[in-house]
């Protein structure tokens, strides 16, 4: 073949296509029929590389036709969007939308925690009878004389911080992954959580402790026990569409909330990592107690604003949680 007359005869088609190609990179420059001459200009480039590459005589036409080919190619296809992207579509749409469309499930979750709680918080303290079933004496002076406040600075702050989040990850885990068994494992990890903090409140109530419980609790408590109301409430949402799966078939609604919980576990992870940092950073810091639950308040309400105002909005607009319908995949027409 010769190829400089191929080059001949063909430039001026690679020319209109690069020329078209530097007038799509601004939006709403190009005509419908610019589009289709790009589309059958980017199906003949292609074929004129392949036989350029079979010549395998000029290295520098190959680089240009391929490079004219994978940009034509971006322009006729549409490009990806950036991941970026697709990082604050769901901190600011996907995830408050999980939230709040479940936020009847975690409320329920939250009322019942907090009434174990507080029940069992006045029964132990108001009984010292439980109280020597629960521990020794010299356990219980212990744990308010120095254990419990301890606790929180006994190891440097990134390491404890490190721990704390791993154990809550795998807490909310547990509450998610569990609700495929009708939500039953789901109440039990509620139930456990509320009445470690029962006992542990009621034990220093009944010591006159109850201001440096609130002190060490709240800070980092407010966020840490939502995130787990609402591990345990989209668990027990999954449970329940196991029993009444409504108008989709249960496999159908079963994916379709799967997919939701497994967005739902990953901003859940942001949430408890924040408290982590909480925790391990103001809970036991010097500040006056003021001051660090102040922080715990502030960011409780933040976090209620991303799911309230951004979760609200996003359902009324009639987002799930669900993945975009192109990823999926391809779903059978039933009845």
């Amino acid at each position: 073949m010769d190829l400089d007359a191929y080059v001949a005869a063909h430039r001026g088609e690679w020319d209109r296509l690069e020329g078209l190609l530097g007038r799509a990179r601004r939006p709403r420059r190009l005509t419908g029929s610019d589009v289709d001459e790009v589309v059958d200009l980017y199906q003949r480039v292609a074929t004129h590389l392949s036989v350029v590459q079979s010549a395998g005589r000029d290295p520098q036409l190959v680089a240009r036709l391929s490079s004219l080919v994978a940009r034509a190619r971006s322009a006729v296809a549409g490009t990806r969007q950036p991941a970026l992207r697709d990082v604050a579509r769901f901190l600011r749409v996907d995830f408050p939308a999980i939230c709040y469309r479940t936020r009847w499930w975690w409320g329920g979750c939250a009322l019942a925690f907090l009434v174990v709680a507080v029940a069992l918080g006045f029964f132990v303290a108001l009984h010292p009878d439980v109280q020597l079933a629960i521990a020794t004496p010299e356990e219980t002076r212990r744990l308010v004389e120095s254990d419990f406040e301890s606790y929180y600075s006994n190891n440097p702050a990134q390491d404890f911080a490190a721990r704390v989040f791993t154990n809550n990850a795998f807490v909310a885990a547990q509450s998610i992954l569990f609700g495929v068994l009708l939500g039953l494992p789901v109440v039990y990890v509620l139930l456990s959580n509320a009445l470690n903090v029962g006992v542990s409140g009621g034990l220093l109530a009944a010591h006159d402790r109850l201001g440096l419980f609130f002190g060490l609790i709240l800070p980092h408590g407010l966020l840490e026990l939502t995130a787990v109301f609402v591990a345990c409430g989209l668990g027990l949402k999954l449970g329940w569409t196991v029993v009444d799966p409504g108008s989709r078939t249960r496999s159908a609604a079963l994916a379709e909330e799967g997919r939701a919980l497994v967005s739902g576990a990953l901003g859940l992870a942001l949430v408890l990592f924040v408290s982590g940092l909480v925790e391990a950073f103001v809970t036991p810091s010097p500040l006056p107690t003021w001051a660090r639950i102040g922080i715990g308040v502030v960011v409780e309400a933040l976090f209620l604003a991303w799911v309230f105002v951004l979760g609200r909005r996003a359902v009324l607009s009639g987002v799930t949680g669900d993945l975009d319908r192109e990823r999926r995949g391809d779903e059978l027409p039933t009845a």
